[in-house]
């Protein structure tokens, strides 16, 4: 149960947790803040993540279960005012529920293996509601991993917790991992690596997907670099069938995981 209501917005237990806002502090404390029911129940059913959680008097009652899940799982719970919840939460109307979290990523070599059918790379990419709905995307497509390269978004960022919609606590996440080493990697481990690019000599509808397969998308602005093209096995891009320039990152992301997800799962129909 939570004690006295936290009002002061400047006690060292809301400073604490509202430096985790700041790269620094979350790679020194190896912690973050996920934000709204969702994120916290994907947490919590995570197990052994979720180390404090933050709740405003109405959340409690209106997410009773998610506050008597966090109590089962021994979590400290502190009851917050609106003011506080305001100083640590990171959107215009917060939802009265923030948990502090442990870091959640894992070794390449954990999340990579022989047994992988589809990885997500992200290369530069550098945009934190991109990288979120990419990542959430890759979960929704059955992805096996999603690969943060050292040169991307922290996916710690709260607005990139926010865009996976909790997905961050679904499948492994690998951070800070140089592309190079992740290609080596993905290839050591039997899977085709194509990179996604508006460069592409062939499309999606010219590619045999049905493989087990690594994805590398890139810079929102400026795509992936000469260097990260050589190292993939092939350049694909996503066919334009009508008068638009181009697609942004994450929609072309979603037609390519998909693709991937549906040419591994289609089976010929009987004749």
């Amino acid at each position: 149960m939570a004690g006295s209501e936290l009002t002061n917005i400047k006690s060292p237990r809301v400073k604490a947790a509202r430096r985790l806002t700041k790269r620094a502090f979350r790679d020194r404390d190896r912690s973050f803040l996920a934000e709204g029911p969702q994120a916290v129940r994907e947490a919590l059913e995570l197990g052994g993540v979720v180390t404090e959680l933050f709740a405003t008097a109405e959340a409690e009652l209106r997410h009773a279960e998610i506050v008597a899940a966090a109590a089962a799982a021994g979590v400290p719970l502190h009851r917050a005012s609106g003011e506080v919840m305001a100083e640590l939460a990171q959107t215009v109307t917060p939802q009265g529920l923030l948990a502090v979290c442990r870091f959640v990523h894992v070794p390449l070599d954990t999340a990579v293996t022989a047994d992988a059918r589809l990885v997500a790379v992200l290369a530069h990419v550098r945009d934190p509601g991109n990288a979120g709905t990419v990542l959430r995307t890759a979960d929704a497509a059955g992805a096996d991993a999603v690969v943060f390269t050292d040169a991307s978004v922290d996916p710690y960022n709260g607005k990139c917790v926010r865009a996976s919609a909790g997905s961050l606590f679904h499948l492994p996440v690998v951070t800070g991992t140089p592309v190079t080493q992740a290609v080596r990697r993905l290839k050591d481990s039997g899977l085709r690596v194509l990179a996604a690019d508006g460069a592409g000599t062939r499309t999606l509808d010219d590619v045999d997907l049905s493989g087990p397969t690594a994805w590398i998308f890139g810079n929102e602005a400026w795509g992936l670099p000469e260097e990260i093209l050589r190292e993939a096995d092939e350049v694909v891009r996503v066919p334009i069938y009508g008068r638009a320039e181009s697609l942004n990152l994450a929609t072309a992301a979603a037609v390519c995981l998909y693709a991937s997800a549906r040419s591994q799962r289609t089976r010929p129909l009987d004749g």
